[in-house]
């Protein structure tokens, strides 16, 4: 029997659902820890800001450049030239928020201090039998607290965390998966090339048929034999952990992540043959454009000399790695590690994407000792990270140095506001928007790895990894409690 594991939030709270209207508290003592999140992270709860899904440029959203840009903060917006005689502008309102004090914000936070408000915390039995951690200061790379720091453990779906930052490093955030439709020289046969893109949609298959078929020309009543092509993966489709409705089968071509209901994210009925079932769908959407399609599609490459004749890409891998942290979408994780076992001559199947992943991290210089990163999502419990390979791989992407890595940070599910932490700390006073984190979940497995603004202003990584629990609910509490602590909240810390 499949071993359950967490279901991300279906709540329309993140951007890749409705956009929630968020409210924030300014109440006095938060306020500036807000400013501070914003400041770093480009992240700006207090308005709503967190959610903002613009495109991308250079790695970073465009409504954070022009926010960061921003000339005058209190005021003198230009209206235009002002006629002779106009009355002068109205004066701008000052600002709500005042700014960072640089002082405060360079002062180093306090290790001391720092294990005095964990030491309570990490003991708690909730967590169950062994527990590690790790927490330092993206500025600095430095750690500031280790708990079993360098011991390996089982990740779950913190393990996307490297998933992202392999892909992002291989493959740039600019990267697109690329669907193709192929004729052939006599052009009699039409091949549906799979690239590897799960979120392959119903529109995308209709453009792709009406573009072929204008390809095609004709009246329509010569039919076409259909293929489809998967072969840009090898190997086995199903998932170590066999049939589950938390993944689909691994393979080249699929629509909607092989789901049987009209979801998006969370477990749901999947396909047992996703390949199969996207050209069937798109041998209708062929008819509807006015091709005849004889016979059934079957499996097969295109014939020597085939052209491409239609193109569909996908989102770019910034956007699909913001999906797959915010929703813990295993579907989209797998499809990144096999991209990026491609772009490093690795074969496209699991033991692939795991040399091709391990590998790229240890480019960026990232301690791999005692790793195995068995799968993308987390869901192979035979996986081992330690919280310090999830903290230097937070640190990497918080780097100005390393702007292609930063759909990591914007990526991950904020506190009390989108996918799988939407949820979660709506009790804790002060910490809702502070704490973005990547959360984890298996049978007897929790885990949380993320980022958080100390109260001295600076961007903290943790990863905290807890095995041996019972009660999933009282080890996500501990777990909140213990990134809670890193703020500030309630005095806890700094």
């Amino acid at each position: 029997m499949a071993e359950p594991v967490e279901e991300p939030s279906n709540r329309p709270s993140d951007p890749w659902g409705r956009i929630k209207n968020l409210k924030s508290k300014r109440n006095g003592s938060n306020t500036w820890q807000v400013v501070a999140g914003s400041a770093v992270l480009g992240l700006v709860v207090a308005t709503g800001a967190v959610l903002a899904a613009g495109p991308w440029d250079n790695g970073q959203r465009k409504a954070e450049r022009q926010l960061a840009a921003a000339e005058h903060p209190t005021g003198g917006v230009h209206h235009g030239r002002r006629l002779p005689g106009a009355p002068e502008p109205a004066p701008s309102a000052p600002a709500v928020l005042g700014a960072l004090d640089t002082v405060t914000r360079s002062a180093p936070q306090d290790p001391a201090s720092l294990r005095t408000a964990l030491a309570p915390l990490i003991s708690a039995p909730e967590l169950g039998t062994q527990v590690a951690a790790s927490v330092v200061d993206t500025a600095t790379g430095e750690q500031l607290y280790g708990r079993g720091a360098a011991t390996p453990m089982t990740p779950a779906s913190t393990v996307k965390i490297a998933t992202a930052v392999a892909a992002l490093s291989a493959l740039g955030p600019h990267h697109r998966i690329a669907t193709t439709v192929r004729l052939s020289e006599d052009g009699r046969t039409l091949t549906l090339v799979g690239g590897g893109d799960p979120t392959l949609d119903t529109a995308a298959l209709r453009s792709l048929a009406t573009t072929a078929a204008k390809a095609l020309g004709g009246d329509g009543e010569d039919p076409v034999r259909l293929a489809y092509d998967t072969s840009r993966y090898t190997g086995p489709v199903r998932h170590p952990i066999g049939e589950n409705p938390n993944i689909a089968p691994v393979t080249a071509l699929m629509v909607d992540e092989g789901r049987l209901d009209d979801s998006d994210r969370g477990p749901a009925d999947r396909s047992k043959d996703p390949a199969g079932d996207a050209a069937r769908a798109f041998a209708a959407e062929l008819t509807a454009a006015g091709v005849m399609v004889g016979g059934e599609p079957r499996a097969a490459r295109p014939a020597a000399g085939a052209r491409t004749v239609a193109t569909h890409r996908s989102a770019p891998l910034s956007a699909l790695v913001e999906r797959t942290l915010t929703n813990s979408d295993n579907d989209i994780a797998e499809a990144l590690a096999r991209q990026t076992a491609i772009a490093k001559g690795e074969s496209a199947d699991f033991a692939g994407a795991r040399r091709a992943v391990t590998t790229e991290l240890k480019k960026l210089q990232v301690p791999t000792a005692g790793a195995r990163l068995a799968d993308g999502s987390g869901l192979d419990r035979q996986g081992r990270v330690a919280p310090a390979l999830l903290t230097t791989l937070l640190a990497r992407a918080a780097d100005p140095e390393r702007p292609g890595l930063r759909p990591v940070l914007t990526g991950l599910p904020v506190a009390g506001f989108t996918g799988t932490l939407s949820t979660r700390y709506r009790d804790t006073t002060g910490t809702p928007g502070l704490i973005r984190a990547k959360t984890g979940t298996l049978t007897g497995v929790n885990s949380l790895a993320g980022t958080v603004v100390d109260p001295q202003g600076r961007l903290l990584a943790f990863a905290f990894l807890a095995s041996g629990s019972t009660v999933p609910a009282d080890a996500e509490a501990a777990l909140d409690a213990l990134a809670a602590a890193l703020t500030g909240a309630g005095g806890t810390a700094g």
